[in-house]
């Protein structure tokens, strides 16, 4: 059986990133990607996502990044994502849906999907958190006779006109998804904690902090925060109608569902006819389980983007690299780390052989 220097889970950014690198450095390697096309997450946001919301994506390496701030996001990155595997001729496979990564014989892992499986001295992990979407439980959730939507599967704001809806979440993603709804129906904002605003500019200096911090928490091994946790909200231009109609009151956490709305700690029902779950998502890695890479805080423990208990993986698209920036920047330091890997591997096997 073929063995690789590297096999690479996920073809998002950070795992195409990564697959550059390994080849520039000329590792031998394949990735792996669950996704029947290319695209990564991108191919899976909802249709009223643009360009110019997200505005733009950091370019792959040594790549332009799509021109201009026209278009679905879910067409433009993925026709960018598909036009740089053929570009740079990445050894991407699909569909290839990765269950579990286990140990093999002489020190190599061996990765499985199915009936198939890859060996490869090391591993690097690129598979974001899209696949696994965070809904948090309350009583009588499954009582409720409305829709109840996540961001994951959002179908866009018209599917809401004339509906109230709830939105959770105090990320990002609600502020976006409630300066979609608020002009077509009623919303109504409620988060665990009162949302941190960001009165200033975000300036490169500010980004590099926030990243700084989530950085300090995987080196802990501690679960990855989000970067917006750590650099607060701000309303984009876009989002000024929705403020302007209240849409960003927020209330505190409902305390339970009811059938026909969410009851208030002050005892009072919220009617809705929709719950939009704005609560973020977790690192997809249950296929890493038999690694036991977890510390005893909860999270992988990461030393830049090396697994601190064991060597031969690397995470990227994890907590401070879950970005399109520093999805980049990860995937040339994990490549460069397999490198060192490899080479100290075998200066170790020379040695013990002499």
């Amino acid at each position: 059986m073929r063995t690789y220097d590297a096999v690479v889970v996920g073809a998002g950014q950070a795992g195409l990133s990564a697959s550059y690198h390994l080849r520039r450095l000329g590792l031998d390697h394949v990735v792996l990607d669950a996704d029947a096309t290319a695209g990564g997450a991108w191919q899976h946001r909802w249709d009223s996502l643009t360009m110019h919301d997200v505005h733009g994506v950091a370019a792959l390496p040594d790549s332009a990044a799509p021109a201009g701030d026209a278009g679905r996001a879910n067409v433009v990155v993925p026709a960018y994502f598909a036009a740089y595997e053929r570009e740079h001729d990445l050894p991407v496979l699909r569909p290839v849906a990765v269950e579990t990564v286990e140990d093999g014989p002489d020190d190599l892992l061996v990765v499985r999907a199915g009936a198939r499986s890859w060996t490869a001295r090391t591993l690097v992990n690129a598979t974001g958190t899209w696949r696994r979407p965070f809904v948090p439980r309350y009583p009588g959730t499954e009582t409720f006779r409305g829709e109840q939507w996540h961001t994951v599967a959002f179908p866009g704001p018209e599917h809401f006109r004339g509906r109230r809806v709830v939105v959770v979440g105090g990320g990002a993603s609600a502020v976006q998804h409630l300066g979609e709804l608020a002009p077509v129906t009623d919303t109504f904002w409620v988060t665990r904690r009162e949302p941190v605003w960001r009165s200033d500019d975000f300036t490169p200096d500010r980004g590099r902090e926030a990243v700084a911090l989530v950085e300090e928490r995987v080196r802990r091994g501690l679960p990855p925060a989000s970067v917006v946790s750590v650099t607060g909200l701000a309303l984009r231009p876009q989002e000024q109608e929705a403020a302007r109609l209240g849409a960003y009151e927020r209330h505190p956490m409902f305390l339970a569902v009811e059938p026909d709305g969410v009851r208030m700690p002050d005892g009072t029902l919220e009617p809705a006819d929709a719950i939009l779950w704005a609560t973020g998502f977790r690192p997809a890695v249950a296929h890493l389980a038999p690694l036991h890479l977890r510390s005893e805080l909860g999270g992988i423990r990461l030393d830049g983007t090396t697994a601190v208990a064991d060597q031969r993986v690397q995470l990227v698209g994890y907590g401070p690299s879950a970005s399109t920036i520093g999805a980049n920047r990860a995937g040339r330091v994990a490549a460069r780390s397999v490198q060192r890997y490899l080479t100290s591997a075998q200066s170790r096997s020379s040695a013990a052989s002499s």
